[in-house]
């Protein structure tokens, strides 16, 4: 049986481990709150961005932007999103798993330390990593979008896709490879907006609008600002997801570290008792031998 010392010991460790478990919860929740918060407010510019294109739907030929335009997939362009850190669960594997399932020619372009090192472990074609710091700045996110957007409209890469890990709610974090580019048509791309009440009531509005300079450079400019758009959401929420792994990550942590504090009190307890047992009988027995 461990002396009481060593208990002793092992409490004051468990008792320090708890502190710093409960606090890295606490910081963890509240970085989720304000991920879900900046998600939530980005919506109204979402809204008329979605607003302006329902407008334009109709009235321009698709095959004019390479955004719409379908090709021959070579090599695919996978933008990865994880976190810069660990103590978050099983969120990062999950991402891994989908990008590992990815069997066809791709580069890749990643958002967070870990899945760089995870693609350099793998040897695959890393072709450039972006560090997105907590508070998730749109011009850090811009600079990666924009990337891998240039890397598409060089024929670089044949497609854009987004593999992170979705905020559901605290608890669940789903991993999900998203196609962004090409759009199969403008009005589907549309149509499947969150927004979409309010894009169908732009794209049916009868009267004539008059576009500046002309439609087509009015598409030119929405179009890259909306996919910028998407890829920051995304972002979002895969930062709100790390934040919520992490979160009950740590509060598994702190709960198990709560219990086994617990057994350690009782097992210090006993062994306390059974050393002044020892003691009492050490006691009687001298002065019986006496």
């Amino acid at each position: 049986m461990p002396s009481t010392r060593d208990i002793r010991r092992r409490i004051k460790s468990v008792k320090n481990t708890r502190q710093i478990t409960k606090a890295m919860e606490l910081v963890a929740a509240s970085k989720m709150k304000k991920a879900q918060q900046a998600a939530l407010a980005g919506r109204p510019y979402a809204d008329i961005l979605a607003d302006m294109l329902a407008a334009i739907a109709a009235r321009v030929d698709e095959s004019f932007h390479p955004f719409l335009v379908e090709r021959p997939v070579k090599t695919r362009g996978i933008l990865v999103v994880s976190s810069d850190k660990g103590l978050c669960g099983p969120l990062n594997s999950n991402v891994f798993k989908l990008v590992a399932d990815i069997k066809t020619p791709a580069k890749f372009v990643v958002i967070g330390r870990k899945g760089a090192q995870f693609l350099a472990r793998t040897k695959r074609d890393l072709v450039a990593d972006f560090p997105v710091h907590d508070r998730v700045p749109f011009a850090e996110v811009r600079a990666a979008a924009e990337f891998i957007v240039k890397q598409f409209l060089d024929g670089a890469v044949d497609t854009i896709e987004v593999v992170y890990a979705r905020f559901k709610n605290t608890l669940v974090q789903e991993p999900i490879l998203r196609p962004i580019l090409p759009l199969k048509s403008l009005k589907q791309f549309i149509d499947g907006l969150q927004e979409d009440a309010a894009a169908k009531a732009a794209e049916n509005d009868p009267r004539e609008i008059l576009f500046e300079p002309d439609v087509h450079q009015v598409l030119n400019g929405l179009l890259p600002a909306y996919v910028n758009r998407i890829i920051f959401q995304l972002v979002l929420s895969a930062k709100a997801s790390e934040h919520s792994a992490r979160m009950v990550a740590m509060k598994t942590a702190k709960d198990n570290a709560t219990k086994l504090l617990g057994d350690l009190t009782l097992e210090y307890n006993k062994a306390r008792q059974a050393a002044i047992t020892q003691e009492i009988l050490e006691i009687a027995a001298a002065q019986f031998s006496s």
